[in-house]
């Protein structure tokens, strides 16, 4: 066996606070060799971070590593003096952060701040660290690497700047690289590029990656090794393909299930729950296995209602082609909206339809109606600050959603996707184009007539943190709503009502006084479906709602939604960059690419056979965990490793 780059024994790295101990990370071990790369996946909270800042040493004040060994290439890190700690920085050990906006300054270049990790740590000349900055920059794919390097990070898109980053952590060719969930805020292309390139530099360089991720589908296509983590304990550590086809930890197993894949059966996804339980006994957790039997099986893939198209007229004139079903064969079952006459129900015959299908009869009027929708900015230069241009972000998009109907809206970051939502509910000021909602010209509103029409109309945004005021308590965040479009009798009957929204979200009526920092990142997004759901909307945008959250958590937002649509009559428009999410959330589907969308059908059709190369190239970018792609993986990296040994 070879000297492993890193080798962990035992760590346990406690946080002491006024609270108490916080066992952050407790009794976890490990070790990677050169040319390998090790996933650690888990939930937030699970102490997958904590263990690379332990190896790193930038551990809190109030963090301590209490006991195990830390050996990169058998040097103990954990008992090095910290100036020689600080020459292994960035020098032997490099990492890169999940969000590269925040790990770059805003006020230096790109390439001064790649050049300065260079200048530290090598005898070279400024000049000789900026052309190796710029060979760094071809290496990792950022285009014109010349001018690129003066360029500043809010000139550069995400999938660039995490470029920079990496490039960053390479420039002093480490023996490890440590991947703090690098690739969870890009769309799956710049992510399925990201991981290409880490591949790359791996066999290339020879160097040990411990990638951290809470993406078991990222985890099938980079890791040789997978280490399973939950609340500080190593529950399970093995090889990938013997991680994925046969789990033993019930933790494990439930990551795996509930994780939206394109070909899933369920209508509604499986949790963690579902195959655990956990009690804490004398500080030390107690976890049960559950069995997910045949009734819950069945329970997941039968309840909650099926897809619901468009008028078959409008399909066959979309090129979808259906046919009238034979007589006496089943007729769909799916539940639908209230507002749909079930006796009228066209029954699924489209080629590879189930029972689960169902259509909007014909002559129904559509809940909201997009018309040539334009969105421009200006690009104004010079010292007058005159129009020279404009960006087309929507570039005359027109759509149709029916009451009940879930569409999903897809594409790559920049394609317009957000900013149509926003233009929908006139949160950006369209330049172009009419949008109706149940008849009403949403356009043409003045200010008071807006404010009385958003009542019907709300939209949950991507970082719960962010759109909830941190001054505020979660009464005062899901009643104010409702003090702004007069709803509730006094102050105490809409607490009573945010106290009953709060339990439908799953969340408890003694949260109300609690601040939103005393919250975890699922339950601050539940809040925000409360608020959003306070005025009692029709029409919901979810924009890229789940997209930053574990995929457990991620499993009972999308179940909650499902609810919510299934109880309350809404429709939603779902904004995401993850097809997989996407295909189980959407009836249909609208692709987006360059301000316009250039594919429109039902989901499961436009996923089956795709007519447009960029909506091919999104669906090939999907992580794929499925087995014969593992160990069709994990065989290509046998062959690779065994000709470099």
């Amino acid at each position: 066996m070879s000297t492993a780059v890193i080798d962990v024994n035992d760590l346990k790295t406690y946080f002491h606070t006024e609270e108490g101990v916080v066992r952050a990370v407790d009794g976890v071990s490990f070790r990677i060799e050169p040319g390998r790369t090790l996933g650690i996946v888990g939930e937030s909270g699970s102490g997958k971070s904590v263990t690379s800042l332990s190896i790193m040493r930038l551990l809190a004040s109030s963090a301590q590593i209490e006991s195990g060994r830390i050996a990169l290439l058998r040097r103990d890190l954990v008992r090095l003096p910290e100036p020689e700690m600080r020459s292994i920085r960035g020098k032997e050990i490099s990492m890169i952060f999940q969000e590269p906006m925040t790990s770059l300054n805003p006020v230096f270049t790109v390439g001064d701040q790649v050049m300065e990790a260079i200048l530290l740590h090598q005898k070279v000349t400024k000049a000789e660290a900026r052309q190796r900055t710029i060979e760094l920059f071809k290496e990792v794919g950022i285009p014109n690497p010349e001018q690129r390097v003066d360029s500043y990070p809010h000139q550069m898109s995400g999938g660039q700047k995490q470029r920079v980053m990496i490039a960053m952590a390479l420039s002093c060719n480490p023996k490890l690289l440590i991947a703090d969930e690098p690739t969870t805020a890009l769309d799956v292309t710049i992510q399925a590029q990201i991981l290409d390139i880490l591949r790359k530099l791996r066999d290339e360089r020879g160097m040990a990656i411990l990638f951290i991720t809470h993406d078991l589908g990222v985890i099938a296509e980079i890791a040789d090794d997978v280490l399973v983590m939950y609340r500080g304990e190593e529950v399970e550590y093995g090889p990938v393909l013997e991680i994925f086809a046969n789990p033993k930890h019930p933790y494990t197993k439930g990551l795996l299930a509930c994780r939206p894949r394109l070909d899933t059966p369920y209508r509604l996804l499986p949790t963690v729950d579902d195959f655990m339980t956990v009690r804490v006994v004398e500080g030390r957790l107690e976890i049960t296995e559950k069995q997910l039997d045949a009734m819950r099986l069945n329970e997941l893939k039968t309840h909650g209602r099926g897809r619901l198209l468009h008028p078959l007229s409008e399909l066959a004139a979309m090129g979808h082609a259906v046919a009238p079903i034979a007589p006496g064969s089943a007729r769909g079952s799916a539940t639908m909206p209230s507002t749909v006459d079930p006796t009228q129900r066209n029954p699924p015959a489209e080629p590879g339809a189930t029972k689960d299908v169902q259509y909007i009869p014909e002559g129904t009027k559509p809940l909201l109606s997009v018309e040539n929708l334009e969105v421009h900015f200006p690009v104004r230069r010079g010292l007058l600050a005159r129009t020279v241009d404009h960006i087309r972000a929507v570039d005359g998009i027109s759509f149709k959603v029916y009451r009940g109907q879930t569409l999903g809206l897809v594409g790559e970051s920049g394609c317009g996707k957000t900013t149509a939502g926003r233009a929908t509910l006139r949160l950006v000021e369209p330049t172009g184009g009419r949008v109706w909602l149940d008849g009403v010209d949403v356009a043409s509103l003045g200010s008071a007539d807006l404010r009385q029409m958003r009542r019907r109309m709300q939209i949950i945004f991507q970082d719960p943190y962010g759109s909830l005021n941190p001054r505020m308590t979660v009464e005062a965040a899901v009643t104010e709503p409702m003090v702004i479009q007069g709803i509730g009798a006094g102050r105490q009957d809409r607490r009573d009502r945010a106290a009953a929204l709060l339990e439908e979200v799953g969340l408890q009526t003694v949260h109300l006084r609690r601040y939103p920092h005393e919250f975890s990142g699922g339950q601050r997004q539940r809040i925000c479906i409360a608020r959003a759901i306070a005025v009692e909307p029709e029409f919901l945008i979810c924009d890229e709602s789940v997209s930053a959250l574990d995929v457990s958590v991620q499993a009972q937002v999308l179940n909650l939604l499902k609810r919510l649509q299934e109880t309350r009559g809404l429709t939603y428009i779902f904004i995401s960059h993850d097809l997989s999410v996407v295909k189980f959330m959407a009836d249909m589907m609208a692709v987006m690419n360059a301000g316009k969308i250039i594919e429109f059908g039902p989901s499961e059709a436009i996923y089956r056979d795709p007519r447009e190369e960029y909506t091919r190239k999104l669906i090939s970018a999907t992580p794929n965990d499925d087995l014969d792609h593992i160990r069709q993986v994990v065989a290509q990296r046998e062959r690779t490793w065994v000709s470099r040994k």
